[in-house]
């Protein structure tokens, strides 16, 4: 092939102290600034940390626990509510006494009443309804011990003030005493009250600290990437702060961008010091090696953070409020710590220099040179040259039987049954569930518009009577007609627990067979609400919007991957594999949570249901997350087959070299997600951390380290092919550059082999 020779002239990069305009290109030349600036660099972060957080603090934030759309069937029924039946219309939240003496005893009763009067008195309760109160059904225990208020407040879930809500909650408490016990519960609730926060964050840190000692040896390598992620990750928790008064953030976000921020974080920094330390092992001096590590590692960072970023976005097509509330928070996080990476790094590397391994353990010290052929990663990569059929389909009959369990999903939202026993929402949960039955954690509201006349009631009592009969159904309270005689509502208690199949099932009977059947041609218009029935009802729109976010990210990426590497079979082959791996990390987040393989091994409570948010987010960041990896073996791969031309060469050599840093950058991945499997309170989060970090694992071994090379050793030169149409249509996005120019300064480059004639060369970018 033909590649124009550029002058010898050329500017070396990092030949003149202003930066140049040599072939580093602008990442070059923007570690060059942040090289030459480093003091200006560092103080800046600084003063964006202290101001962001000092504004975070000073505007607080907005979190809550709201996953409704506004369009389902539960919404119509609260549209109704707030029109007809005002004092019904805003979210409740469930005050439970649990006595020694029966709840009857004259103590109790006085007690209750107090307690009742002070919760009425608090800003935003519209009503108190308590078990001794007239209006009251069914609100005390069949053993007399158990017994709970319904206190109402004057808007829905997002919009009811979090003092207000605590507020309720310390009121109620204070009426604790000795063998009077108080416990509150409801949605509402949940969005201020959550555990303690654990220790997820320092254990991920701790094992991350010792893996990189152990991949780097040197203790300013190691400290490097830590310190550029933790700032990212600062200004990310000030800027959701933030974002919750905009958007609908839930109450778990701040961990899960945590979560995300300090795995790519610390991954993306990660990649560019390795390179960093080979250009100083090839003699380069500081500076150059720094241009040169954000030209060749800074570029693939990019590009890896823009594929995680595009791949968040595909959550926008779910058109969920807290869904995009959750990828706007992600988004955020995933661009701070990039942009740490490639601003804040290369000016501590300024500092750093030479000395960067000098402070290392003895015996650990690990060249950033080119591999021993003695090192066990170069004596792989030629076992898989050698045997590309029998590793990767022994790597393949893994994936799929991982991925087996994935068929048997069950997506539903879980309920405060799975909350940590010391939260007064679990509490709560259980008490309901001892004394009345768990279906009275999840009320469902039947919302009925009634015609002029008295039919219409006559219709809502006949429905009141069918409901009371129908099988999982534990108990109806009577109809409530308004004052106007147009609307009616009842509230209906389901024998199973909110998350619980059969409460779904009990919602989509009442649906589409008892209420038509008792309504039909009466003219009353009857909708089931309530949080269990928005819950269910988000469930089946997630449920129906994953394949949608599915398929639209693959599309972007393989258009992405091949305007990148010029190529048919690499983006094809890299969609494919990280579906297999996304597929695996599913079947194993069913076996463990929903089969309950590990019940109580995770602290995580019973097994249960997958929350339906949790398969979209798992993709869109898993997606993102193997594209990094894919991305920093192919670039390298590639670079390798632009010296040489050898296909084969060029796929065991690129894994050699870099299959320690992203096994070293996988294994931290692991650590930051697995900490908050072992040590967090939240079950979604234990879910969540679970599944990303047994996909990375998957990825990172299976994947990256023996499915890819082995099809890419089998398909040869076809892995470059890229038709002459395609190649004129699709634009250039470069992750490299010319290397030889850049780690050979003042030297022109050599022609360099290609492939063979009848195989199409790729553009140079």
């Amino acid at each position: 092939m033909n590649i124009t020779q550029r002058s010898a002239t050329t500017p070396p990069v990092g030949g003149d102290q202003s930066g140049g305009t040599g072939p580093a290109g602008r990442l070059g030349r923007l570690a060059g600034w942040c090289y030459d600036h480093r003091r200006r660099v560092v103080v800046s972060w600084i003063l964006a940390i202290v101001a962001m957080t000092a504004l975070g603090q000073a505007v607080g934030s907005h979190f809550q626990t709201n996953f409704s759309n506004g369009q389902s069937p539960s919404e119509q029924a609260q549209t109704i509510l707030s029109t007809r039946f005002p004092q019904q219309a805003g979210t409740p939240a469930y005050v439970v006494m649990q006595t020694s003496a029966p709840l009857d005893a004259a103590a109790n009763v006085a007690r209750t009443a107090r307690m009742d009067a002070a919760l009425r008195r608090i800003p935003h309760v519209s009503g108190v309804v308590g078990p001794h109160d007239p209006r009251a059904h069914n609100q005390i225990s069949s053993d007399g011990h158990i017994g709970f208020s319904v206190v109402q407040f004057d808007g829905g879930p997002s919009s009811v003030p979090n003092s207000a809500v605590k507020e309720v909650v310390t009121t109620a408490q204070s009426f604790a005493v000795p063998g009077y016990y108080v416990a509150v519960g409801g949605q509402v609730v949940e969005n201020v009250v959550s555990a303690a926060p654990g220790s997820s964050e320092g254990i991920g840190i701790t094992a991350a600290i010792i893996i990189m000692l152990i991949a780097f040896g040197s203790v300013v390598a190691m400290g490097l990437p830590i310190i550029t992620a933790l700032f990212g990750v600062a200004i990310g928790f000030a800027v959701e702060d933030l974002v919750s008064h905009l958007l609908n953030v839930p109450t778990f976000s701040p961990e899960l961008l945590a979560m995300i921020g300090l795995g790519v974080g610390i991954d993306y920094a990660l990649f560019i010091v390795t390179r960093y330390r080979q250009g100083l092992a090839q003699g380069l001096d500081p500076r150059r090696a720094v241009m040169v590590s954000l030209a060749t590692s800074g570029r693939a960072v990019l590009f890896a953070g823009t594929t995680v970023i595009i791949s968040l976005c595909g959550l926008f097509i779910v058109d969920l409020p807290f869904m995009v509330g959750l990828a706007v928070s992600a988004i955020a996080g995933v661009v701070l710590v990039m942009a740490g990476a490639l601003t804040l790094l290369p000016a501590l590397l300024g500092y750093a220099g030479r000395a960067i391994d000098r402070l290392h353990i003895p015996g650990l010290l690990v060249s950033g040179g080119p591999p021993s052929p003695r090192s066990f990663w170069f004596r792989w990569s030629r076992v898989v040259q050698r045997h590309p059929w029998t590793t990767g389909g022994c790597a393949l009959l893994v994936l799929v039987v991982l991925a087996i369990p994935l068929f048997s999903m069950r997506l539903a939202f879980t309920d405060a049954g799975n909350d940590p026993t010391t939260l007064t929402t679990r509490q709560a949960f259980d008490l309901l569930a001892e004394g009345f039955g768990p279906g009275f954690n999840g009320p469902l509201l039947l919302a009925a518009e009634l015609p002029p006349g008295t039919e219409g009631t006559a219709t809502v009592e006949r429905l009141d009577a069918t409901l009371a009969r129908t099988p999982g159904v534990a108990y109806v309270t009577p109809a409530t007609v308004n004052a106007a005689h147009d609307a009616a509502v009842i509230v209906v208690y389901p024998t199973g627990a909110p998350q619980a199949a059969e409460t779904a099932a009990l919602v989509t009977h009442l649906r589409a067979e008892v209420i038509p059947a008792a309504t039909d041609g009466t003219g009353v218009y009857v909708v089931v609400g309530g949080q269990t029935a928005a819950g269910v009802d988000a469930s089946a729109y997630l449920s129906g919007r994953l394949f949608w976010v599915i398929g639209t990210v693959i599309v972007v990426s393989i258009v992405l991957l091949m305007a990148v590497f010029r190529s048919i079979a690499i983006p094809l082959k890299a969609a494919v594999m990280n579906l297999l791996a996304v597929g695996a990390a599913y079947g194993v987040v069913v076996a463990v949570f929903q089969w309950g393989w590990a019940d109580g091994l995770f602290g995580s409570g019973a097994s249960g249901p997958i929350d339906p948010w949790i398969p979209l987010m798992m993709f869109t960041i898993l997606f993102g997350l193997s594209m990094d990896y894919e991305v920093f073996l192919l670039t390298r791969i590639r670079e390798e087959w632009r010296r040489t031309g050898d296909n084969s060469r060029a796929v065991a050599d690129g894994l050699a070299r870099t299959a320690r840093v992203i096994t070293a950058a996988a294994a931290i991945m692991i650590c930051v997600f697995g900490s908050f499997v072992i040590n967090d309170p939240l079950r979604v989060l234990a879910v969540f951390g679970f599944g990303l970090a047994a996909a990375i694992l998957i990825d990172a071994t299976l994947v990256r380290m023996v499915l890819v090379p082995s099809v890419m050793e089998l398909l040869g030169d076809a892995n470059w092919y890229l038709p002459r149409r395609l190649d004129r249509i699709i634009p250039t996005l470069g992750v490299e550059v010319d290397v030889d120019e850049l780690e050979e300064p003042g030297a022109a480059p050599q022609p360099r082999a290609g492939p063979s004639p009848e195989i199409p060369c790729p553009r140079v970018p």
